[in-house]
């Protein structure tokens, strides 16, 4: 029980890591103003989450689950958005899996070696995701045109340079409920496993 428990949290806590560094969904108003901050971020982010998961796991192929997880929970922000009055194309899903992809191919080709994982599928997921969002984009309508017909209620924190806006995720009371949830599930399923036994 602990084990799968752990295996959720870790998904959880992964997912947040990603989806908190920069913006994690392309908006297309203004997709390439964002496209070397949202490259640099959820590249590194990628693979952190990814290594600490593969790792615990030690299964290649949890780096593209991982990935599978973060798009369908993009997608479902992106129906959110649509059914707000957005066209489909006010969001562009990232290209997170063929990344995650090789990450897993390096882990499985070098016999789960983790410093080959992290050094060769980190460069190959830094190399790799840019040019895959790149073509994302490039397949989307006019920017612009988006920019002016519907344009976003809020900016991105790093496009908001009057006000700091660092850590007002963290004073939220839905995300310190949800990190306490996370880091409180541990413990308790190892005390259900305990009692178990007995």
């Amino acid at each position: 029980t602990t084990h799968y428990l752990f295996i959720v949290v870790v998904a959880v806590n992964s997912t947040l890591l990603t989806i908190n560094a920069g913006d994690y969904i392309f908006y297309t108003d203004w997709a390439w103003t964002s496209f070397v901050v949202f490259s640099i971020s959820q590249s590194t982010m990628l693979v952190v989450g990814a290594i600490y998961y593969m790792l615990f796991t030690g299964v290649p192929g949890t780096a593209t689950y991982y990935a599978t997880i973060m798009t369908i929970y993009t997608w479902v922000a992106k129906g959110a958005w649509f059914a707000l009055g957005y066209p489909t194309d006010f969001i562009t899903v990232p290209v997170w899996i063929p990344s995650a992809m090789l990450l897993d191919l390096t882990y499985w080709a070098t016999r789960r070696n983790k410093h080959a994982a992290i050094i060769i599928g980190g460069t190959l997921v830094g190399l790799s995701l840019p040019n895959f969002n790149m073509i994302n984009l490039l397949l989307v309508r006019d920017p612009l045109e988006m920019a002016f017909k519907y344009p976003r209620p809020t900016l991105p924190p790093y496009m908001t340079p009057i006000e700091p806006q660092v850590g007002k995720f963290y004073n939220s009371p839905v995300a310190l409920g949800s990190g306490a949830g996370a880091v409180l599930s541990v413990p308790i399923a190892a005390l259900g496993a305990k009692l178990n036994t007995w």
